[in-house]
């Protein structure tokens, strides 16, 4: 396959599915690899054939091999404005990431990976992530989650599309799943592509290293030469299954529903019960998922015992499981609570909910909050931005951008692990370590509320605000937040 055919493929799979729409704005992960090097040439050949995309290169240093590092970071910048495209370099420290978090080296870096992205995204105001994960990636990770055990939906594979974390706005695509590595090196070679390589990748240290250079050749040389396409093939039907369940599972939960709002689901257990294992467990998992609960924290084995409990009808019994979540079965109701981490008697709640228009009253907090949304007026706007660069630290009123905030608001003190990106800064930073800079005194930092969105704090009262809400020209409705303290002391 000759480099323009491998180009009309791929526009006529973007045109098919969707994925990367005409005249959208894109943010392209970029790591200097083959791939990702393939993959930006791909997506700027769809503009030759006037598909009018505005394509933005981000490229995070995870600070992991030195020099070399560098080198990448140096290489994809030079790329981009070779292309003559807008490109963002970040970096991080994935090692320092992975001792905080307890992870994996591999798990620590994706994730700052994704939180970069995202970043990228919300202050360029892009909404599509493009990465370039094709199919014998995503064979290798069918195979790895097969032998590290999984369930039907982890057996579905990489997704063409996905949100880039619950809760997002923000939209990952991988349109290039349905091509072989061989032909992308194949399309590199063609074009005469230059490229980094990335040492890590031959380590035998990585599960996946050993995967794609031992494991995958020995099934292909000795079991089956289609091995990879057996297991994408597998991986879609897996996915077709875990759709056709998940909608099935949608319009049941309905109808078992007893009572809900923003911190309980009641189901109705004897109806529950009634229905065949993989049915069971999938409603109890869509109620999850409705409540908000991170399907990272559930497994099937949490999801069996729910259903196990719905096989008794008398008395009670309560279990507790990840993401602060309980469930309660009392006779024939089944509810699922999203409970507070342990407090003594006399300490302030998890969190509060804040109406998202008028004054709240937080006497736990010591505060009252006001929300008011009101229409832009860019001469307004202006006003209050150079304003606002010449105060001091502390301000109890903020104007943010109403169209940047998810519902519903939250006030909460501070979590261990809680990040923002303060107003003016580019990389997210620990509030902890935002308390030091700014020279908190430590018993302040515990009784410093936050006010957050969906997706996170998006004002630390009354120190700053996250740069993803902050006012812009294309800010269209403003809210103003205000807080005051009050009189009555803390319970």
């Amino acid at each position: 396959m000759t480099a323009e055919d491998l180009e009309s493929r791929f526009a006529q799979d973007a045109e098919r599915n969707g994925l990367v729409p005409r005249g959208t704005m894109v943010v392209a992960g970029v790591s200097g690899g083959a791939d990702s090097v393939a993959m930006l040439h791909l997506l700027c050949s769809l503009n030759r054939r006037e598909w009018g995309l505005k394509i933005h290169v981000a490229h995070l240093n995870h600070q992991l091999r030195g020099i070399e590092a560098d080198k990448d970071a140096k290489f994809v910048r030079e790329l981009a404005e070779g292309l003559l495209l807008d490109c963002t370099v970040g970096t991080a420290d994935v090692r320092g990431r992975a001792s905080q978090d307890g992870v994996s080296i591999e798990q620590a870096a994706r994730r700052c990976r994704f939180e970069f992205l995202e970043r990228v995204c919300l202050k360029s105001g892009v909404r599509l992530v493009v990465l370039a994960h094709h199919a014998d990636d995503n064979a290798e990770t069918i195979l790895h989650r097969i032998v590290r055990g999984t369930g039907l939906r982890g057996l579905g594979g990489i997704r063409a599309s996905r949100p880039i974390r619950p809760g997002s706005d923000v939209q990952v695509v991988r349109p290039m799943l349905s091509f072989r590595r061989s032909e992308i090196e194949e399309y590199v070679r063609d074009r005469g592509l230059s490229f980094r390589h990335d040492a890590t990748n031959d380590a035998d240290s990585y599960t996946r290293n050993r995967i794609r250079k031992d494991i995958l050749p020995l099934l292909r040389d000795s079991i089956n030469p289609q091995v990879a396409e057996a297991l994408v093939r597998l991986g879609e039907q897996a996915r077709d299954v875990d759709e056709y369940l998940t909608e099935t599972a949608g319009r049941m939960l309905e109808s078992i529903i007893v009572e809900r709002d923003d911190r309980q689901i009641v189901l109705l257990s004897t109806s529950l019960a009634r229905k065949p294992r993989l049915m069971k467990t999938q409603l109890i998992r869509e109620a999850m998922l409705l409540l908000g609960v991170s399907e990272a924290e559930i497994g099937y084995s949490h999801l069996i015992a729910v259903a196990a409990m719905t096989d008794e009808t008398e008395g009670s019994k309560a279990m507790d499981l990840p993401g602060g979540l309980r469930v309660v079965r009392k006779y024939d109701r089944l509810a699922l609570q999203l409970v507070a981490e342990p407090v003594g008697e006399t300490a302030a709640p998890a969190e509060m909910r804040v109406a998202a228009e008028g004054k709240t009253l937080l006497l736990s907090f010591g505060i009252e909050l006001s929300v008011e949304t009101i229409s832009a007026d860019q001469g307004v706007i202006a006003e209050h931005i150079r304003t606002a660069a010449s105060r001091g630290q502390v301000s109890w009123e903020e104007w943010i951008d109403a169209d940047q905030v998810h519902f519903p608001l939250i006030a909460r003190l501070r979590r261990p692990g809680d990040r923002f990106l303060p107003l003016g800064m580019s990389e997210l930073k620990k509030l902890s370590d935002f308390f030091i800079d700014e020279k908190i005194d430590a018993d302040v930092r515990e009784r410093t509320v936050l006010l957050c969105d969906r997706l996170g704090p998006i004002w630390v009262v009354p120190l700053r605000i996250d740069d993803r809400v902050r006012l812009t020209e294309a800010t269209r409705r403003v809210m103003r937040l205000s807080a005051r303290q009050l009189s009555t002391p803390r319970d």
